[in-house]
């Protein structure tokens, strides 16, 4: 049990729905073929810094935030713990998702001068980790089980998901006709560690006893797999730190992991010269996990009466203590867990976008905009974008407004709906001087007013080196 513990609180301590829509159609910025990569990027090559083009952090929870555990509303703490689980469902759920590009860069080629096809590569690490509200579970630690007598407190509310990988990629743009384009891209995953926990099932229920005041039944079939964490924490228990087993996790990182594969498929496609159809599928791929893997599961069906309140032992010269240590080593040793090194594989969150802009704003009629640049100043859209979780799809509909100012500075304004909030407010400024290209894009700034009070946040930040834009002066 000890070993269990420690698993889930690995990826537990993570989360303090992955919709990038300020990056997604935004073609200034290199990295939207992440998101799409049948993009047509605005440029003939280009570079991105090491770890410095693109960074993104992304985290929130449903159901409850910070303001709601400790605003001083002259309310107890403990009341508001009540609160909020009276309030929250099995359905709420915490994550975070974070993305480092380590490397990546991207050029364009054709048999012709305008240079129809793209292609782009890189490596990223992500961490990505969600966890639902496990609402009976607060339940019984809040109000336990003495005045629940018969009620069955339900065990699949544990699902936790948690992973920590890099992902090795190529893509290719490709234009098919005058009004459509393609794309595709294969990744390899190298997993550093996994967690998972999500088909459990099972109850918890209190009767009255026969032996004993009250009889606790359990219908048990839990089961959590990991990888990469087993080495870690053998080694912690031996030597009381993680400093050796961090060179392991970099190597893990760089193809010494357990290996998977995907594939990004997206399409672009022009209805009339402004209007603007395009779509993406994302992460469609796998991981098989056969190195460094431990799993945990008990399964069955257990009656326990509990202690005798009396200390019946005590006259026969038994000390408190011992009497707690026995009645813990008797609950603990109920439970069979079955530990087994069997192999799993998981699939990766699958994400899909899918969006319309107009555009209008034409600067010039007779413009000689280059092969890249579109002759409209501005656009407006509608995007919808959804992630498979454990429970469901997660999913969110943004309507967006873009407008290029210059050759060298470009914006996009969001408004987002999703669960963390009907209110979502997004600004992303794209610039380049030079060769330097820097862009910064933020969700949910109605809520840095109060970020206590926020249910999510979202950053992304990047420079990259970007040659040969062939935009026309006018």
């Amino acid at each position: 049990m000890r070993k269990l513990s420690f698993l889930l609180f690995f990826f537990t301590v993570l989360v303090t729905a992955q919709n990038k829509q300020l990056l997604y159609g935004f073609t200034e910025i290199p990295q939207s073929t992440l998101v799409n990569p049948s993009v047509d990027l605005d440029n003939g090559f280009y570079v991105g810094m090491p770890l410095l083009s693109h960074i993104h952090v992304q985290g929130g929870s449903t159901g409850v935030n910070t303001f709601d555990l400790f605003a001083d509303d002259g309310n107890t703490f403990n009341n508001r713990i009540r609160q909020v689980i009276n309030r929250i469902d099995q359905n709420d759920y915490a994550y975070v998702n974070q993305q480092l590009e380590l490397f990546s860069g991207g050029f364009s080629f054709g048999n012709t001068i305008e240079r129809e096809n793209y292609i782009s590569f890189g490596i990223y690490q992500e961490t990505d980790a969600i966890a639902y509200i496990p609402k009976d579970y607060l339940d019984l630690a809040i109000e336990g089980n003495a005045g629940n007598i018969g009620r069955p407190f339900n065990l699949d509310h544990l699902k936790v998901r948690g992973e920590l990988l890099s992902v090795f990629h190529v893509g290719i743009s490709k234009k098919i006709n005058e009004k459509s384009r393609i794309g595709v891209r294969f990744k390899i995953y190298s997993s550093a560690a996994d967690i998972s926990s999500i088909n459990n099932s099972g109850s918890f229920t209190t009767v009255e006893g026969q032996n004993n005041l009250l009889t606790h039944n359990f219908d048990l079939d839990l089961q959590v797999n990991s990888s990469g964490l087993l080495s870690l924490r053998e080694e912690y228990e031996e030597n009381g730190n993680l400093s050796n087993s961090i060179s392991t996790m970099r190597n893990k990182l760089f193809l010494g992991g357990n290996l998977g594969l995907g594939v990004d498929l997206g399409f672009t496609h022009e209805l009339t010269d402004q209007i603007t159809i395009d779509g993406s599928m994302l992460d469609l791929g796998f991981i098989s996990h056969t190195k460094d893997v431990d799993s945990y599961a008990i399964n069955g069906q257990y009656e326990y009466e509990g202690f005798n309140p009396l200390f019946p032992e005590v006259a026969s010269g038994q000390t408190a203590q011992q009497y707690w240590d026995d009645v813990a080593d008797e609950f603990e040793e109920l439970f069979e867990v079955d530990s087994t090194q069997t192999s799993y594989t998981t699939l990766r969150p699958l994400k899909l976008n899918a969006a319309v802009r107009y555009q209008f704003g034409k600067e010039k009629e007779d413009c000689n905009c280059g092969r890249y640049a579109s002759p409209y100043k501005n656009d407006v859209g509608l995007q919808l974008f959804a992630v498979k979780r454990p429970i469901q799809f997660q999913s969110a509909i943004t309507a967006y407004y873009r407008r290029r100012f210059s050759d060298h500075l470009s914006a996009k304004v969001t408004y987002t709906v999703d669960q963390f909030s009907s209110r979502n407010i997004g600004l992303g400024f794209s610039t380049q001087i030079g060769a330097v290209h820097f862009y910064v894009l933020a969700d949910h700034l109605l809520e840095y007013r109060n970020l206590a009070n926020a249910n999510a946040a979202s950053l992304q930040l990047g420079f990259n080196l970007i040659f040969d834009k062939p935009y026309v002066s006018r």
